[in-house]
């Protein structure tokens, strides 16, 4: 069974790193907060695979802001 939520996550931090380069200052933080509450939410139904890459994806968002 695929984990929805993880993969939401996964797709809200590249797009947060994509922004990050090019888009404005709001529209960054826009889209740092969409990634970091994605991750959030993915976490409670993860496996500790997962869980472990959601870390990594968390450490990724917090270097952006």
């Amino acid at each position: 069974m695929r984990n929805e939520l993880f993969q939401m996550a996964k797709t809200a931090v590249q797009e947060a790193e994509t922004l990050a380069n090019t888009a404005e200052a709001s529209e960054q933080m826009k889209a740092i907060e969409r990634a970091k509450n994605a991750v959030s939410s993915a976490y409670a139904n993860s496996t500790d695979a997962e869980r472990r890459e959601l870390h990594t994806l968390q450490e990724q968002l917090d270097k952006l802001s």
